[in-house]
């Protein structure tokens, strides 16, 4: 059994919108329903858990509802952070899952070959991570922002979701995670303190986080060019 969870509780500040910005609507349907279609559209995806903020939940739960064609959805109060959303989510896990996906519901351009990609390698390597190699040169700067060394390209890539992990894996690292009150920028960085090794699969550019107002005319555009 293969579980998403999708956290969904951002205030959207850099969106500069009172509106979460996944509530917000792209080409006319909201960014998380076009999230979660798509994941629904993957034959390997069991469930489907959304993590929102309190006073959006009755909210979210009837918008599910009327949505056709989406698989078996539980929604959860998410907490403060995104880590924390996520720790809430994995306290309703069906027993009987060995996948967990975590995906960021502003990510609703994935493509299903994409989530089917992690799952496949998160099964055969226990935690794997969508990716794109980075184009952009990157400078590593000291602490008056004088450049300090220049990374070689080729060993980068810039990371997306989903990240995918087996469940007693990423269960553990939330625990230790806990313990140490320590906070990850993704839960690929929690994992790797426990020293698994996290495999990348390759996903493509279209796979953008919608964060800013430019994000959504970006998206806009691949849907009309008929990319996505």
């Amino acid at each position: 059994m293969v579980t998403a969870i999708f956290p969904a509780a951002g205030k959207s500040r850099r969106m500069q919108s009172i509106k979460n910005k996944n509530f917000m609507k792209l080409d006319g349907v909201p960014i998380l329903i076009r999230t979660l279609k798509k994941f629904s559209q993957s034959k390997k995806i069991d469930e489907l858990i959304v993590a929102v903020a309190k006073s959006e939940f009755e909210i979210v739960v009837e918008m599910l509802s009327r949505v056709e064609d989406l698989k078996p959805f539980q929604v959860v109060v998410g907490g403060s952070e995104r880590q924390y959303s996520i720790a809430n989510a994995l306290k309703v896990i069906d027993k009987d899952c060995k996948i967990i996906l975590v995906h960021d519901a502003a990510r609703p351009l994935i493509s299903v070959e994409t989530i089917d990609k992690v799952i496949d390698a998160a099964r055969n390597f226990g935690a794997a991570i969508a990716a794109v190699p980075e184009k952009n040169t990157i400078k590593i700067v000291d602490e008056e922002n004088f450049v300090k060394d220049t990374p070689d390209r080729s060993k980068l890539f810039s990371i997306q979701t989903p990240q995918g992990f087996k469940k007693e894996i990423l269960l553990q690292a939330y625990e230790q995670a806990a313990k140490d009150d320590f906070l990850g920028t993704d839960d690929s960085s929690l994992v790797e303190k426990l020293g698994v090794k996290v495999k990348i699969v390759e996903s493509d550019y279209q796979n953008i986080k919608i964060t800013t107002p430019e994000d959504i005319l970006i998206a806009e555009s691949f849907l009309k060019a008929g990319e996505i």
